[in-house]
């Protein structure tokens, strides 16, 4: 039987990223409902138009969770886009920034800065997670270069779990050396706490515009994924496209480390689920990516923050306890997605 065109993928993608920001908009309003301090729907609008500035529950909003949960949302866009990207560039279904070196030399960094430049504002934290994110990437594939390796799954996985070692353990001798441990254990646990209304003017605009720039390049991404020769034969400039969207992967990983710190596996999972119902095509990849990355984010948060209350899990160990077993469940998979 002939499928009708009304359900050809590229028609049904418009539903798919309209019911998956439904949803990502109702777990965000949950997010907010939820807490030591009662609120209501209607508090959450009071608070967004303006009304009721003086109320208890309308400050609790604006300054708290209303910062906190926007950043969630950020941070897995972020981190689910920057996951796809490099997936699709590696052609690797193991790739995550996480995984190949670049969150780790983020976190490097912000060690540095807090060793040598204690009085660094957060703008100077977030240059740092930047550079030392492309730094990560260097190191990787730096090392498949001088051994004049192939970019295979196994030897980039290998070659990034090495690298972010190097990095790990560099930025734990720098806060043992300098006692600033507890400074750095406040970014590595991945928490939300804290989040504020500067730290997303500085790091919202960056997150957006790296969002942006991949969909615009999704096209040529699918191309890429598929086969490089192919992808030179139909006339694209393979070089500066990769170029482009590493330098997109950068920035998305330094600012998700700037703000919430090292998080694993997020960037593994999302565009592996996202596939299921998406397809190979990145010019759903990514939107839908950007979507489920932020709603499963701000789920984490909601469950970090109802698991043990009044204290708080870890968002990192949540993710971890979820990423590590599908991690494993991909590789007896072969790689394969979750179609």
């Amino acid at each position: 039987m002939k499928k009708s065109a009304a359900f050809s993928p590229v028609r049904s993608f418009p539903f798919k990223l309209l019911l998956g920001l439904l949803a990502m908009t109702l777990v965000f309003v949950a997010s907010i409902l939820v807490g030591a301090k009662e609120v209501s729907v209607a508090d959450i609008w009071s608070a967004i138009s303006g009304t009721n500035a003086a109320s208890e529950q309308i400050s609790v909003i604006r300054e708290l969770r209303l910062p906190r949960e926007i950043g969630a949302l950020l941070v897995g866009a972020a981190l689910g886009v920057s996951g796809a990207i490099m997936q699709g560039l590696t052609r690797n279904p193991l790739a995550d920034p996480g995984l190949l070196g670049v969150t780790a030399g983020a976190n490097a960094a912000l060690a540095v800065v807090f060793a040598f430049i204690p009085a660094a504002g957060y703008f100077s934290v977030m240059i740092a997670c930047f550079i030392g994110a492309g730094v990560g990437v260097l190191f990787v594939f730096g090392l498949l270069a001088l051994r004049g390796k192939t970019l295979s799954p196994l030897r980039m996985v290998l070659a990034g779990a090495a690298v972010s070692a190097l990095l790990s353990a560099a930025a734990d001798a720098i806060s043992l050396e300098f006692k600033i441990s507890k400074s750095i254990s406040m970014w590595t646990s991945g928490g939300l706490i804290g989040t504020s209304w500067e730290q997303l003017r500085l790091l919202a605009p960056i997150i957006l515009v790296g969002v942006a720039v991949s969909i615009l390049l999704s096209r040529h991404l699918t191309v890429l994924s598929l086969n490089e020769s192919t992808a030179v034969g139909l006339g694209l400039n393979t070089r500066w496209i990769k170029l482009a969207l590493y330098a997109v992967i950068t920035l998305l990983a330094g600012a998700s480390v700037a703000l919430v710190g090292n998080l694993a596996f997020v960037g593994l999972m999302i565009p592996h689920l996202v596939r299921a119902f998406a397809g190979t095509d990145y010019r759903s990849i990514l939107p839908l990516s950007a979507v489920c990355g932020g709603m499963f984010m701000v789920l984490a948060d909601i469950a970090a923050r109802m698991l043990n209350a009044p204290l708080e899990t870890p968002i990192a160990a949540i993710i971890a306890i979820l990423g590590l077993p599908f991690f494993l469940f991909i590789v007896r998979k072969g790689g394969k997605s979750l179609s």
